[in-house]
């Protein structure tokens, strides 16, 4: 067996359900606001184009995804980043982000050595996952509330920065929704460049946003605007599941240092992880649109200008710059204030310590719950009002 498989902690829904198992609940309705999986309507013209192209489905695809939907989200890169190119080369489809997250550290990290990756605290658990099964133990970057919820690289010491192979980098943040800045992205740059590690930028978020002026800034973005057309040591990950509301379609994509793409294919080859080929037609029409993109924004915005009001008066919420997710800190610990909200409003949320780890005895997630704002509009208001009525009278 591989010994990394006895380092894996359970999966945060895992410790969930296991800590609510046994509860009484409030006799309501059960709301979840605990994974981030999207409610709203997936396109119907996507599942159209899906249907239409299951003839295709008696060929086996090219790993490398086909010429076409690389030319389309080539043309949509150069788009949403103002990017002067990037080519099919730079670009490898995949099958949802989270697949591609955990594959690419088995490309890129030498085995039997700690911090070959760093990766930030809380955190999406596949990175975590990533680095273990990649034979290295990471290293955690506290995210918390003193650096508005970046992770604090400048608490990294130059031997761990030689040390490091891969950096994990998510903006917008899970579960804060912080978004770095481009001069963050660019130092970071400067510190791969100086010390020869990978950025791995996990952008699965970036297409929810509350500003329509101030989309958040990607990897490919801050490396073009420091003239590195090469994306050299850059990788960005982006997928349909947030941004047009198709998790279960699997479809995303990698782009960046073409040089890494070339080994990271040659990896996906032996894998055997091609994305079918009606899934690649579908996400060239859903790439290749932008207004069922923004109407989900504005879905969301409307939850949030909501949602946030009415919590103000009992939990400190702040509206994200991105994201779907609202990431108050708690009343009481964070797992005894799930279980409260599930035994009195019958509302599921995610205890924040579960989405981090303690390092030096500190859980950078600890004392805070993600609620994740993906239910329809009168589902998140209903779960709002329950809890401010708990608060308030409990």
């Amino acid at each position: 067996m591989n010994p990394g498989l006895d380092n894996l902690q359970p999966y945060p829904f895992e410790r969930l359900r296991k800590l609510t198992a046994n509860l009484q609940a409030a006799n309501l309705s059960p709301i979840a606001l605990t994974i981030g999986e999207p409610k709203h309507a997936a396109p119907e013209f996507v599942l159209d184009v899906m249907r239409e192209a299951l003839s295709s489905i008696n060929q086996y695809p090219a790993t490398a995804g086909s010429p076409a939907l690389r030319e389309t989200i080539s043309h949509w890169l150069k788009q949403r980043f103002n990017l002067q190119g990037i080519s099919p080369e730079q670009i490898l489809p995949v099958n949802g982000t989270r697949e591609a997250l955990f594959a690419i550290a088995q490309t890129l990290v030498t085995p039997g050595s700690p911090g070959r990756v760093i990766c930030p605290n809380p955190f999406y658990q596949i990175y975590e996952g990533a680095a273990l099964l990649a034979g290295s133990q990471p290293t955690f970057v506290a995210a918390g509330a003193d650096t508005g919820f970046l992770p604090d690289f400048g608490s990294l010491t130059s031997e761990q920065w030689d040390q490091c192979e891969l950096l994990y980098i998510c903006t917008p943040g899970n579960p804060s929704g912080a978004v770095m800045p481009l001069e963050d992205l660019q130092t970071l740059l400067k510190l791969a460049e100086e010390h020869d590690f990978v950025i791995v930028s996990d952008e699965c978020y970036s297409e929810i946003y509350a500003d329509e002026a101030a989309p958040p800034a990607g990897l490919l973005q801050a490396a073009a605007a420091m003239g590195n057309h090469d994306y050299t040591r850059c990788l960005a990950f982006h997928s349909l599941s947030k941004r047009s509301n198709l998790p279960g379609l699997r479809s995303g994509f990698v782009a960046g240092d073409a040089d890494v793409l070339a080994a990271f294919l040659r990896y996906r080859t032996y894998h055997g992880c091609a994305m079918p080929p009606h899934h690649q037609a579908a996400s060239i029409a859903a790439w290749q649109d932008e207004e069922h993109v923004y109407a989900n924004r504005a879905l969301y915005r409307e939850k949030f200008e909501v949602v946030v009001p009415l919590l103000n008066p009992v939990l400190p919420v702040e509206r994200p710059a991105a994201g779907f997710y609202l990431w108050p800190s708690t009343p009481t610990s964070d797992e005894s204030f799930a279980v409260e909200l599930v035994t009195h409003c019958n509302v599921a949320v995610l205890p924040g310590q579960y989405l981090g780890r303690a390092v030096n005895g500190i859980n950078p997630g600890a004392n805070h719950v993600r609620m994740a704002l993906v239910a329809e509009l009168a589902q998140c208001v209903e779960a709002a009002e329950r809890i401010v009525h708990h608060l308030k009278t409990g």
